[in-house]
């Protein structure tokens, strides 16, 4: 009466989740005969371990999640029942991450738990190893990996090798030369690490004269530079990431001077005549001699050339003036040793020498032919030919450098304040400056622009105000024109103001010129328009007068007449 397990039993295949599992059949006993209802139950053993449904599990989390931040991790399943299939989870230990469970009605459910803020930069991705073990003697255990990726937050600005970068420039350097590449790394990822590069805020003509690309931070040369205008520019260059993260450098671009510029000889004054007696040593001329370029380029020596003889006239001389005399001599007597002298040439060629001097053949003297303008030719160069008499003549050929004098013959021409249309220089402009009456002292209201066609002495100008409504109110800078406010301008002051400066140069005697500003002290524009609608009406009353006058006299004329007349006829 023994009953055998005829084959292995998987309670799991026969009954599946089920709490209970049993076998129910009927046995038949014989002798005597008898049918018995049988039921075997069937225990569960733990012969299954938990498992997940995948290898491994991929989660990505943003390096801005904040710590105790969860993540629901996947349940493992146990195909055992009862205390088999309890389980319990345990996570490789991490500083980054613990492990918490939630319960629910369909069990104990893993998650993971954020313990600190992550860095992308620091470390971009973790892999721990998440097991479950079921409660069964022996326990039985499945793992699943878990594969954590931390994705990029813009948290990172770009960074540049250094702040500020030198580099030199030679003058001449033809556009399209590099003059740095740049170069930013940024420690983020993606577009959040793609950079652009461009300039920042600077002056026009900064920008004009250099170029950035945009994507490899090239900086090229896009004009030609002149050290004597510019002898060095400051780059402003900005960095930006896809993120919008902008990073600074300043690059400092120094312009090597290059020997482009002959010296400038000016001549300052003379001393015409020189005495015959005067010791060695007198000051007979002073020049000014410049180089616009710098260092050894701008060091220059000067010395005289005995080959050109020099000679000076004042300008605005008569015609017919003597310029110079020159004296050639000859070792031989008699005819051959008698010298006359003819023009060869000079600056212009014979004919050009001819219209501007004459030489006298027997003295050698040369006399001007016209009247000189230092603003239209300050020196010429005259070939004079010295000729004997005898058979064949023998000559020499000497050229005479002239150099015409400035006198102070041009008056300052004031370009701002312009005099209106048919006007005088000097009287009133059409425009109008508007002074805010809140102007502190200081206020430049304008600025006077004049320039004198002299040289020299002659041509520095200094300002004066020499009229003035408000003569407290406002003043003028001997050297740079601009008219500025001496006080604070209070309700007091009347509206409308009239300042009149006078322009003179330094040249003996001094010439001077006027200027005529007006000024509307307004708050705005609009508060100023009354003021300068009102013109002045004293001019077109003595007009509107002096015609009037003019038609009473007529009338007074024609009735003298008409009167004479009728006299006559009776």
């Amino acid at each position: 009466g023994n009953l055998y397990v005829n084959e292995r039993l998987d309670r799991e295949e026969m009954c599946g989740a089920s709490p209970t599992c049993s076998v129910s059949f009927e046995a038949l006993v014989h002798n005597p005969l008898n049918v018995f209802q049988v039921e075997v139950a069937i225990e569960d053993v733990n012969d299954n371990s938990p498992a997940f449904s995948n290898a491994a599990l991929d989660l990505d989390i943003g390096e801005w999640i904040p710590p105790g931040t969860r993540f629901p991790l996947e349940m493992a399943q146990d195909a055992d029942v009862g205390i088999n299939s309890l389980l319990t989870y345990q996570l490789t230990s991490n500083p980054s991450f613990s492990l918490a469970m939630k319960e629910s009605p369909d069990g104990s459910k893993p998650e993971l738990v954020l313990e600190r803020a992550l860095d992308r930069e620091t470390q971009s991705s973790f892999e721990l190893v998440l097991t479950a073990v079921d409660a069964g003697d022996p326990a039985r255990s499945g793992t699943v990996q878990i594969r954590l990726n931390v994705t990029d937050a813009n948290d990172n600005l770009p960074v540049f090798a250094h702040d500020r970068y030198r580099v030199s420039l030679r003058e001449d350097a033809p556009p399209g030369s590099a003059v740095l590449n740049l170069s930013a790394s940024d420690a983020d990822a993606g577009t959040n690490a793609l950079i652009t590069y461009s300039f920042g805020k600077m002056p026009i003509k900064t920008l004009q004269k250099f170029v950035i690309d945009a994507e490899s931070g090239s900086v090229t040369l896009q004009e030609t530079l002149d050290f004597e205008d510019t002898n060095a520019f400051s780059l402003a260059v900005e960095a930006r990431d896809g993120g919008g993260l902008v990073a600074h450098c300043k690059v400092e671009v120094e312009v090597l001077d290059v020997n482009d510029n002959p010296p400038e000889i000016t001549l300052l004054s003379v001393s015409s005549p020189v005495s015959e007696d005067a010791p060695a040593g007198t000051v007979v001329a002073l020049l000014k001699v410049r180089d616009r370029d710098s260092g050894e380029n701008g060091q220059v020596s000067c010395e005289l050339s005995g080959e050109a003889p020099l000679a000076y006239v004042w300008e605005n001389n008569a015609a017919g003036a003597l310029v110079v005399r020159v004296q050639a001599r000859d070792a031989d007597a008699g005819a051959n040793g008698r010298v006359s002298y003819w023009l060869a040439g000079g600056s212009a060629g014979a004919a050009g020498a001819a219209a501007l001097v004459s030489v006298e053949a027997r003295s050698g003297a040369l006399y001007a032919q016209r009247s000189f303008d230092y603003e239209q030719c300050r020196e010429f160069a005259v070939a004079v030919r010295a000729q004997d008499g005898g058979a064949p003549a023998r000559s020499s050929t000497a050229t005479v450098r002239v150099f015409v004098l400035d006198r102070n013959d041009n008056a300052p021409r004031v370009l701002w304040p312009a005099a209106a249309p048919g006007e005088a220089p000097g009287a009133a402009p059409a425009p109008f400056e508007v002074v805010p009456r809140s102007a502190e002292a200081g206020y430049v209201v304008a600025k006077v622009v004049a320039v004198d066609a002299d040289a020299g002495r002659n041509a520095w100008l200094s300002y004066e105000l020499v009229q003035a409504s408000e003569p407290a109110l406002f003043g003028v800078g001997l050297h740079s024109g601009e008219v500025r406010t001496l006080r604070a301008v209070s309700e007091r002051d009347a509206a409308k103001q009239r300042v009149v400066a006078v322009v003179k140069d330094h040249g003996q005697p001094a010439l001077s010129a006027t200027a005529t500003l007006h000024v509307v002290l307004a708050e705005s524009l609009q508060e100023a328009l009354p003021e300068l609608s009102e013109r002045p009406a004293g001019a077109e009353a003595a007009a509107a007068a002096a015609e009037l006058q003019f038609y009473l006299v007529l009338a007074l004329a024609l009735l003298s007449a008409l009167f004479v007349l009728s006299v006559a006829l009776v």
